[in-house]
Protein backbone atom coordinates (compact mmCIF):
# COMPACT_ATOMS: atom_id res chain seq x y z
CA UNK A 1 0.00 0.00 0.00
CA UNK A 2 0.95 3.53 -0.46
CA UNK A 3 0.20 4.63 3.46
CA UNK A 4 0.32 8.86 4.61
CA UNK A 5 1.96 8.41 7.63
CA UNK A 6 1.52 11.61 9.91
CA UNK A 7 3.58 12.35 13.00
CA UNK A 8 6.28 10.30 11.23
CA UNK A 9 9.50 12.50 12.74
CA UNK A 10 7.71 11.36 16.36
CA UNK A 11 8.21 9.14 19.15
CA UNK A 12 6.73 5.81 17.87
CA UNK A 13 6.31 7.45 14.02
CA UNK A 14 10.21 7.33 13.99
CA UNK A 15 10.00 3.26 15.32
CA UNK A 16 6.48 2.70 12.82
CA UNK A 17 8.01 4.12 9.48
CA UNK A 18 10.93 1.34 9.04
CA UNK A 19 8.42 -1.19 10.27
CA UNK A 20 6.03 -0.22 7.48
CA UNK A 21 8.67 -0.19 5.02
CA UNK A 22 10.36 -3.24 5.81
CA UNK A 23 7.00 -4.93 5.02
CA UNK A 24 6.84 -3.98 1.57
CA UNK A 25 4.73 -0.25 1.98
CA UNK A 26 5.41 3.12 0.46
CA UNK A 27 5.22 5.35 2.98
CA UNK A 28 5.47 8.86 2.64
CA UNK A 29 5.83 11.11 6.02
CA UNK A 30 3.59 14.03 7.12
CA UNK A 31 5.10 16.15 10.18
CA UNK A 32 5.53 19.89 11.13
CA UNK A 33 9.12 18.94 12.69
CA UNK A 34 7.85 19.87 16.53
CA UNK A 35 10.36 17.40 17.80
CA UNK A 36 12.13 16.10 14.63
CA UNK A 37 15.65 16.89 16.24
CA UNK A 38 14.68 15.20 19.62
CA UNK A 39 17.39 12.61 19.26
CA UNK A 40 19.44 10.21 21.07
CA UNK A 41 22.11 8.51 19.21
CA UNK A 42 22.83 7.82 15.65
CA UNK A 43 19.83 10.67 13.39
CA UNK A 44 17.32 7.83 11.97
CA UNK A 45 16.74 7.85 8.02
CA UNK A 46 13.24 9.33 7.69
CA UNK A 47 11.15 8.49 4.82
CA UNK A 48 10.21 11.13 2.31
CA UNK A 49 7.26 13.50 4.07
CA UNK A 50 5.56 16.58 3.53
CA UNK A 51 6.57 19.65 6.43
CA UNK A 52 3.30 20.54 7.05
CA UNK A 53 0.91 21.44 10.22
CA UNK A 54 -1.63 18.65 10.58
CA UNK A 55 -4.47 21.77 10.54
CA UNK A 56 -3.23 22.77 6.98
CA UNK A 57 -3.61 19.77 4.79
CA UNK A 58 -5.40 19.92 1.81
CA UNK A 59 -7.54 17.23 -0.27
CA UNK A 60 -5.09 17.16 -2.83
CA UNK A 61 -2.40 15.99 -0.32
CA UNK A 62 -4.12 12.92 0.63
CA UNK A 63 -4.63 11.64 -3.07
CA UNK A 64 -3.13 8.79 -4.28
CA UNK A 65 -3.13 6.74 -0.50
CA UNK A 66 -4.22 3.85 -0.09
CA UNK A 67 -3.89 3.78 3.85
CA UNK A 68 -3.41 6.71 6.22
CA UNK A 69 -1.75 6.15 9.85
CA UNK A 70 -2.42 9.21 12.03
CA UNK A 71 0.09 9.52 14.93
CA UNK A 72 0.60 13.43 14.72
CA UNK A 73 -0.83 14.73 17.84
CA UNK A 74 0.23 17.15 20.93
CA UNK A 75 1.05 14.63 22.75
CA UNK A 76 0.54 14.18 26.66
CA UNK A 77 -1.74 14.47 29.47
CA UNK A 78 0.49 17.68 31.02
CA UNK A 79 0.66 19.66 27.92
CA UNK A 80 -3.10 19.41 26.81
CA UNK A 81 -4.07 20.80 30.25
CA UNK A 82 -1.27 23.47 29.64
CA UNK A 83 -2.60 24.68 26.60
CA UNK A 84 -6.06 22.78 25.91
CA UNK A 85 -7.73 24.83 23.44
CA UNK A 86 -4.36 24.23 21.19
CA UNK A 87 -4.88 20.24 22.08
CA UNK A 88 -8.52 20.31 20.86
CA UNK A 89 -7.01 22.51 17.81
CA UNK A 90 -5.04 19.92 16.36
CA UNK A 91 -5.94 16.39 18.17
CA UNK A 92 -9.58 17.00 17.47
CA UNK A 93 -10.69 19.12 15.32
CA UNK A 94 -7.51 18.55 12.75
CA UNK A 95 -7.74 14.76 13.02
CA UNK A 96 -11.65 14.79 12.35
CA UNK A 97 -10.86 17.35 9.25
CA UNK A 98 -7.99 14.58 7.84
CA UNK A 99 -10.23 11.98 8.69
CA UNK A 100 -12.81 13.42 6.46
CA UNK A 101 -10.89 14.79 3.84
CA UNK A 102 -9.48 11.16 3.54
CA UNK A 103 -12.25 9.73 3.15
CA UNK A 104 -13.13 12.29 0.38
CA UNK A 105 -9.53 11.57 -1.22
CA UNK A 106 -10.60 7.75 -1.60
CA UNK A 107 -8.23 6.23 1.49
CA UNK A 108 -9.52 3.20 1.93
CA UNK A 109 -8.33 2.83 5.46
CA UNK A 110 -7.44 5.48 8.35
CA UNK A 111 -5.51 3.92 11.78
CA UNK A 112 -6.09 6.51 14.34
CA UNK A 113 -3.85 6.22 17.26
CA UNK A 114 -5.99 6.63 20.57
CA UNK A 115 -4.90 5.84 23.89
CA UNK A 116 -6.03 3.85 26.63
CA UNK A 117 -6.22 6.97 28.93
CA UNK A 118 -9.88 7.12 27.55
CA UNK A 119 -10.19 5.17 30.65
CA UNK A 120 -8.86 7.19 32.61
CA UNK A 121 -11.37 7.24 36.18
CA UNK A 122 -12.30 3.87 35.28
CA UNK A 123 -10.31 2.01 38.53
CA UNK A 124 -8.07 -0.82 38.95
CA UNK A 125 -10.14 -3.67 40.05
CA UNK A 126 -11.89 -5.29 36.24
CA UNK A 127 -9.88 -5.60 33.63
CA UNK A 128 -11.53 -2.55 30.84
CA UNK A 129 -12.55 -3.71 27.51
CA UNK A 130 -13.01 -1.44 24.24
CA UNK A 131 -17.17 -1.46 25.25
CA UNK A 132 -16.54 -0.46 28.80
CA UNK A 133 -17.32 3.61 29.79
CA UNK A 134 -15.00 6.12 28.58
CA UNK A 135 -14.31 8.43 31.52
CA UNK A 136 -11.24 10.70 30.31
CA UNK A 137 -10.10 13.35 32.80
CA UNK A 138 -7.71 15.31 30.79
CA UNK A 139 -7.98 17.75 27.26
CA UNK A 140 -5.74 15.09 25.85
CA UNK A 141 -7.74 11.96 26.58
CA UNK A 142 -11.08 13.88 26.21
CA UNK A 143 -9.95 14.67 22.69
CA UNK A 144 -9.57 10.81 21.96
CA UNK A 145 -12.50 10.60 22.48
CA UNK A 146 -14.20 12.91 20.29
CA UNK A 147 -12.17 11.74 17.39
CA UNK A 148 -13.31 8.21 17.70
CA UNK A 149 -16.89 9.45 17.78
CA UNK A 150 -16.46 11.46 14.27
CA UNK A 151 -14.29 8.73 12.93
CA UNK A 152 -16.84 6.03 13.42
CA UNK A 153 -19.86 8.14 12.31
CA UNK A 154 -17.25 8.41 8.47
CA UNK A 155 -17.65 4.87 7.82
CA UNK A 156 -19.03 3.31 4.99
CA UNK A 157 -18.44 0.69 2.46
CA UNK A 158 -15.30 2.04 1.11
CA UNK A 159 -14.16 4.11 4.04
CA UNK A 160 -12.51 1.38 7.30
CA UNK A 161 -11.54 3.41 10.12
CA UNK A 162 -10.30 1.93 13.28
CA UNK A 163 -9.04 3.11 16.30
CA UNK A 164 -6.05 1.72 18.17
CA UNK A 165 -6.23 2.71 21.87
CA UNK A 166 -2.28 2.41 23.10
CA UNK A 167 -1.31 1.64 26.07
CA UNK A 168 1.04 3.99 27.52
CA UNK A 169 4.18 3.92 25.58
CA UNK A 170 7.76 2.91 26.65
CA UNK A 171 11.07 2.20 25.41
CA UNK A 172 13.79 3.49 23.34
CA UNK A 173 13.42 5.27 20.04
CA UNK A 174 15.98 7.50 18.20
CA UNK A 175 13.82 10.50 18.99
CA UNK A 176 13.26 9.98 22.39
CA UNK A 177 10.88 10.66 24.83
CA UNK A 178 11.66 11.07 28.51
CA UNK A 179 8.21 12.04 29.87
CA UNK A 180 6.26 8.68 29.88
CA UNK A 181 6.89 6.50 32.96
CA UNK A 182 9.74 3.81 32.35
CA UNK A 183 11.60 6.27 30.08
CA UNK A 184 11.54 8.69 32.43
CA UNK A 185 12.04 6.85 36.07
CA UNK A 186 14.70 4.87 33.81
CA UNK A 187 16.16 8.60 33.26
CA UNK A 188 16.16 9.41 36.56
CA UNK A 189 17.97 6.55 38.14
CA UNK A 190 20.77 6.88 35.32
CA UNK A 191 21.19 10.40 36.05
CA UNK A 192 20.86 10.94 39.67
CA UNK A 193 20.81 6.95 41.20
CA UNK A 194 17.54 7.94 42.64
CA UNK A 195 14.13 6.46 41.23
CA UNK A 196 11.53 9.10 41.93
CA UNK A 197 8.10 8.78 41.76
CA UNK A 198 5.91 11.76 42.63
CA UNK A 199 2.45 9.65 43.05
CA UNK A 200 1.98 7.02 45.82
CA UNK A 201 2.45 4.46 43.50
CA UNK A 202 -0.34 3.29 43.31
CA UNK A 203 -2.26 3.64 40.02
CA UNK A 204 -2.87 0.98 37.91
CA UNK A 205 -1.13 1.66 34.03
CA UNK A 206 -0.80 -0.65 31.20
CA UNK A 207 2.18 -0.03 29.40
CA UNK A 208 3.31 -1.59 25.67
CA UNK A 209 7.28 -1.18 24.27
CA UNK A 210 6.84 1.24 20.92
CA UNK A 211 8.42 -1.62 19.08
CA UNK A 212 5.21 -3.79 19.91
CA UNK A 213 2.96 -0.72 18.93
CA UNK A 214 4.59 -0.77 15.70
CA UNK A 215 3.48 -4.26 15.29
CA UNK A 216 0.14 -3.46 15.86
CA UNK A 217 -0.45 -0.70 13.74
CA UNK A 218 1.28 -3.13 10.57
CA UNK A 219 -0.90 -5.81 11.65
CA UNK A 220 -4.28 -4.18 11.91
CA UNK A 221 -3.35 -2.20 8.46
CA UNK A 222 -3.05 -5.44 6.62
CA UNK A 223 -5.50 -7.24 8.53
CA UNK A 224 -9.06 -7.99 6.62
CA UNK A 225 -11.31 -5.57 6.60
CA UNK A 226 -13.97 -7.28 8.57
CA UNK A 227 -11.68 -7.66 10.81
CA UNK A 228 -11.13 -4.34 11.95
CA UNK A 229 -14.11 -2.06 9.84
CA UNK A 230 -15.17 0.57 12.53
CA UNK A 231 -13.62 -0.72 15.93
CA UNK A 232 -11.58 0.56 18.72
CA UNK A 233 -8.77 -1.72 20.05
CA UNK A 234 -6.79 -1.90 23.13
CA UNK A 235 -3.47 -1.77 22.51
CA UNK A 236 -1.39 -4.11 24.95
CA UNK A 237 -0.72 -6.90 26.71
CA UNK A 238 -2.37 -8.07 30.35
CA UNK A 239 1.23 -9.00 31.38
CA UNK A 240 1.91 -5.05 31.30
CA UNK A 241 -1.11 -3.87 33.87
CA UNK A 242 1.31 -2.96 36.66
CA UNK A 243 1.25 -0.57 39.03
CA UNK A 244 3.44 2.69 38.87
CA UNK A 245 5.39 0.97 42.08
CA UNK A 246 6.06 -1.94 40.47
CA UNK A 247 7.22 -0.14 37.60
CA UNK A 248 9.65 1.86 39.93
CA UNK A 249 10.90 -1.34 41.49
CA UNK A 250 11.85 -3.30 37.76
CA UNK A 251 14.01 0.17 37.38
CA UNK A 252 15.96 -0.09 40.42
CA UNK A 253 16.40 -4.21 39.49
CA UNK A 254 17.49 -2.90 36.27
CA UNK A 255 20.15 0.20 37.42
CA UNK A 256 23.16 -0.45 39.54
CA UNK A 257 23.32 1.37 42.66
CA UNK A 258 20.10 3.30 42.10
CA UNK A 259 17.62 3.65 45.21
CA UNK A 260 13.28 4.16 44.86
CA UNK A 261 12.05 7.01 46.50
CA UNK A 262 8.24 7.24 46.16
CA UNK A 263 7.34 11.19 47.38
CA UNK A 264 3.31 11.19 47.29
CA UNK A 265 4.14 15.15 46.63
CA UNK A 266 1.42 15.14 43.79
CA UNK A 267 -1.28 13.45 45.81
CA UNK A 268 -3.75 10.68 44.75
CA UNK A 269 -3.82 10.38 40.56
CA UNK A 270 -7.24 9.88 39.57
CA UNK A 271 -6.07 7.87 36.12
CA UNK A 272 -5.98 4.08 37.50
CA UNK A 273 -7.21 1.45 35.03
CA UNK A 274 -6.13 -1.96 34.11
CA UNK A 275 -6.91 -2.89 30.72
CA UNK A 276 -8.44 -6.27 28.82
CA UNK A 277 -6.58 -6.83 25.09
CA UNK A 278 -8.72 -10.08 24.48
CA UNK A 279 -10.22 -8.10 21.55
CA UNK A 280 -7.06 -7.81 19.81
CA UNK A 281 -5.51 -11.02 20.16
CA UNK A 282 -9.03 -12.09 18.42
CA UNK A 283 -9.01 -9.81 15.31
CA UNK A 284 -5.09 -9.48 14.62
CA UNK A 285 -3.90 -13.02 15.56
CA UNK A 286 -0.43 -11.68 14.07
CA UNK A 287 0.35 -9.20 16.79
CA UNK A 288 1.85 -10.83 19.25
CA UNK A 289 3.41 -7.89 21.94
CA UNK A 290 7.00 -9.26 23.29
CA UNK A 291 8.12 -7.04 25.38
CA UNK A 292 8.31 -6.99 29.47
CA UNK A 293 8.73 -3.88 31.61
CA UNK A 294 12.17 -5.10 32.51
CA UNK A 295 12.99 -5.85 29.23
CA UNK A 296 12.40 -2.40 28.50
CA UNK A 297 13.90 -1.20 31.16
CA UNK A 298 17.14 -2.72 30.90
CA UNK A 299 16.97 -1.68 26.60
CA UNK A 300 16.84 2.11 28.10
CA UNK A 301 19.71 1.22 30.63
CA UNK A 302 22.04 0.50 27.90
CA UNK A 303 20.86 3.06 25.21
CA UNK A 304 20.98 5.76 27.88
CA UNK A 305 24.79 4.57 28.73
CA UNK A 306 25.56 4.12 24.90
CA UNK A 307 23.94 7.76 23.45
CA UNK A 308 25.60 9.51 26.38
CA UNK A 309 22.21 11.04 27.73
CA UNK A 310 23.00 14.31 29.54
CA UNK A 311 20.48 16.11 32.71
CA UNK A 312 19.96 18.87 30.04
CA UNK A 313 18.50 16.99 27.29
CA UNK A 314 16.65 14.22 29.84
CA UNK A 315 14.60 17.89 31.39
CA UNK A 316 14.48 19.98 28.08
CA UNK A 317 15.19 18.55 24.78
CA UNK A 318 13.26 15.15 25.44
CA UNK A 319 10.57 16.45 27.48
CA UNK A 320 7.68 17.79 25.48
CA UNK A 321 6.15 20.23 27.33
CA UNK A 322 9.86 21.70 27.96
CA UNK A 323 11.16 21.54 24.21
CA UNK A 324 8.05 23.35 23.28
CA UNK A 325 8.44 25.66 26.22
CA UNK A 326 12.41 26.72 24.91
CA UNK A 327 11.07 26.58 21.13
CA UNK A 328 8.91 29.31 21.74
CA UNK A 329 10.89 30.96 24.12
CA UNK A 330 13.67 30.90 21.38
CA UNK A 331 11.15 32.24 19.22
CA UNK A 332 10.74 29.07 16.47
CA UNK A 333 7.25 28.33 17.62
CA UNK A 334 4.04 30.75 17.62
CA UNK A 335 2.04 30.88 20.16
CA UNK A 336 -0.53 28.18 18.19
CA UNK A 337 2.41 25.79 18.07
CA UNK A 338 3.28 26.08 14.31
CA UNK A 339 6.67 26.39 13.30
CA UNK A 340 8.15 30.37 12.58
CA UNK A 341 9.31 30.67 9.20
CA UNK A 342 12.71 32.09 8.68
CA UNK A 343 12.39 35.91 9.06
CA UNK A 344 9.11 35.82 10.06
CA UNK A 345 7.66 37.20 13.75
CA UNK A 346 6.37 34.67 16.22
Amino acid sequence: MRVLLTGHQGYLGTVLAPVLAAAGHEVVGLDSGLFADCVLGPAPQDPPGLAMDLRDVELADLAGFDAVVHLAALSNDPLGSLAPQITYDINQHASTRLATLARDAGVGRFLYASTCSVYGAAGGDELVGEDAPLCPVTPYAASKVRVEDALFALADDDFCPVSLRNATAFGFSPRLRADIVLNNLVGHAVLSGVVRVLSDGTPWRPLVHAADLAAAFLAALEAPRQAVHGKAFNIGSETNNVTVAQIADAVVATVPGSTLAITGENGPDPRSYRVDFSAVRAALPEFDPQWTIEAGARELYRAYLAHGLTQEGFDRRFTRLARLSDRQAAGELAADMRPVRAGATP
